[in-house]
């Protein structure tokens, strides 16, 4: 396939998605349907006008999906409520990390006791399947700063939180293949990938979050005619924050997440100082969270006006990378080991590691099991599989791990992408008939505990 063939297939798919917003929106399904259904098409699987080869590009693949997610992760950051409190952030933190080590582990003893690989390559291979993806899930996910609904915040914030979470059982696939170092007893591992890279991860995004909302501020009382390029920032942000957390070890999708939340806290903290007139000009989407204190200048905000460019990059992103994975498969890529292992990872392992997860919150029955049924694997996944395969992954086993990942992310996108919107709506009609209370939007009444 030519270059110039190539810019008038993306060039073309651009114009029509651009001319036909409203009609995909009224669509029952998502547009990575759409663009995955392309990729059949003029590759391998029915015309072959094109083949893009994984193995060969895992090199180009690894960044351009590691560029992808970390855009993904800042958005999805930045549209976080504020406050952080733990009553509202208990459920996502749960399915970061309950709910990821049982997933990890069912799909390890799957890969190892139905398809006979070898513990590590299970281990990585749950690894690799088990983060929800942040890129594919936008249509249940928050949709802006201001959006308090319970399921888009919980499905959002748990893939904002499982990308970094799933990084220590990459690392410790790997180590079962020989292809890290674990150290004595798995030593290393724990105090290294599990301990330090998850705290620092942490305390570099915040840290840099809080800054750079700080120090933009100041610039701007400072010098009032000062014009900043919030997309830059956020760029710029993301950048500095990952570049420091892989220089020390620390987990850099954990890192952009946290930056981007602590961005946003502290960027509304500020405008809630702000007489309230003029907070809600700088941000229409502020929710205020304490009483204006004395009149200071009101100012936009570098994570409001930053999450535009980013969603829009989002979405180019998603229709290139979709387009990849289509063109990527061929007839006999759909062997029945692939297709088992997805209906395993959307029938069991999903529903029971989100139960697993939320046993013992208060969440509400019908929000747990749209939570357990909404798992997208996506980008993130292909990161983790190129990831495994730049540190050495022998090529057979990374023929195989990725003839699996492949069909389980294509799976996803149309059995997720054709079922999000008429169950979400199913949801939204239930939900409109329940008291504020069913609702999460106050307490209980007496008795109704």
């Amino acid at each position: 396939m030519t270059n110039a063939l190539w810019f008038l297939l993306v060039g073309g798919l651009l114009l029509t998605r651009g001319l036909t917003a409203a009609l995909f929106k009224n669509l029952p399904v998502t547009p990575a349907i759409v663009y995955l259904g392309v990729g059949l098409l003029v590759g391998p699987t029915v015309f072959g006008f094109f083949h893009f080869n994984p193995l060969k590009e895992s090199a180009l693949m690894e960044v351009l999906t590691e560029v992808v997610v970390l855009i993904s992760l800042f958005s999805a950051g930045v549209k976080m409520p504020v406050p952080v409190n733990l009553t509202r952030w208990r459920a996502p933190i749960l399915l970061a990390s309950v709910s990821m080590v049982a997933s990890v582990g069912l799909i390890a003893a799957f890969a190892c006791y139905a398809l006979g690989l070898p513990l590590g390559a299970g281990i990585l291979l749950g690894a690799i399947l088990s983060p929800t993806d942040p890129v594919l899930a936008t249509d249940v996910q928050t949709r802006h700063p201001g959006d308090r609904d319970q399921l888009r915040f919980t499905l959002t914030c748990e893939a904002g939180m499982n990308d970094g979470s799933a990084f220590p059982f990459v690392m410790l696939g790997l180590g079962l293949l020989g292809l890290h170092e674990l150290g004595d007893s798995g030593l290393r591992w724990v105090l290294v990938d599990v301990l330090w890279a998850t705290a620092a991860g942490i305390a570099i995004g915040v840290a840099a979050g809080v800054a750079l909302a700080h120090g933009g501020r100041k610039l701007r009382r400072l010098a009032p005619t000062q014009t900043l390029m919030n997309d830059f920032l956020g760029l710029g942000l993301i950048g500095v924050v990952y570049g420091l957390s892989v220089m020390v070890n620390a987990w850099g999708f954990l890192a952009v997440f946290f930056a981007a939340v602590a961005l946003r806290q502290t960027e509304v903290r500020q405008l809630n100082a702000c007489p309230p007139d003029l907070a809600q000009q700088a941000d229409p989407d502020l929710e205020p969270v304490g009483p204006a204190a004395a009149p200071q200048a009101a100012t936009e905000t570098i994570s409001a006006q930053a999450l535009v460019f980013k969603e829009h990059l989002e979405r180019l992103s998603e229709l290139m990378l979709v387009l990849l994975i289509g063109g990527s498969l061929f007839l006999d890529s759909w062997s029945w080991r692939a297709v088992a292992l997805a209906l395993f990872v959307f029938a069991v392992v999903r529903p029971v590691s989100v139960l697993a997860g939320l046993m013992g919150t208060r969440t509400p029955w019908t929000t747990r099991s749209l939570v357990a049924w909404f798992g997208v694997r996506g980008i993130g996944s292909l990161y983790y599989l190129m990831y495994a395969i730049q540190h050495g992954l022998p090529e057979g086993l990374a023929l195989e791990l990725m003839q699996l990942t492949l069909i389980v992310v294509t799976l996803s996108i149309f059995v997720h992408g054709t079922s999000v919107k008429p169950l979400l709506g199913r949801f939204w009609r239930h939900r409109h008939n329940l008291p504020e209370w069913r609702k999460g939007q106050g307490p209980p009444p007496p008795g109704q505990l």
